[in-house]
């Protein structure tokens, strides 16, 4: 079969750079990003997190081949800050928004809300139990 072993996908080798990035000589302030071990997912949430920085003029990425488990990252930038520290900067952007969505994720379902018996949905709607109207317990089948 011509697909690679799984670990392929996402274990670095040794001597292997995570990230390589070469300047483009054709295009001002421009670079072109190899991340390797990863995939459309992270792509195009930094493509998308590029955009929203006012000093990027250019951001895309494209993936050369589905069974090669990298993929190119292309910034331009209007000059005032190089491509890499823009990367750099849609980086700690994107971990702080995980983050802040992890912490709103785990206040959300917590149980802390739980008063004799009574609890709060997502809307501030309150429940009494673990039941859906109407139906009787959750079976696992």
């Amino acid at each position: 079969m011509n697909a690679p072993n799984r670990y392929e996908l996402y274990v670095l080798e040794d001597g292997e750079r995570p990230v390589e990035v070469s300047e483009d000589t054709k295009i001002p302030n421009a670079a072109t990003i190899k991340i390797v071990k990863q995939d459309h997912t992270l792509a195009n949430l930094l493509r998308a997190q590029l955009l929203t920085m006012p000093t990027v003029l250019f951001a895309g990425y494209k993936v050369p081949h589905p069974l090669h488990p990298y993929f190119l990252l292309k910034i331009q930038t209007d000059g005032t800050v190089t491509p890499a520290a823009v990367l750099e900067k849609a980086c700690t952007d994107l971990i702080g928004m995980v983050a802040t969505l992890e912490s709103k994720f785990k206040r959300e379902f917590t149980m802390n809300n739980v008063q004799d018996g009574v609890q709060e949905d997502a809307y501030g709607v309150q429940t009494t139990g673990g039941q859906w109207e109407g139906a009787g317990t959750y079976m696992d089948i």
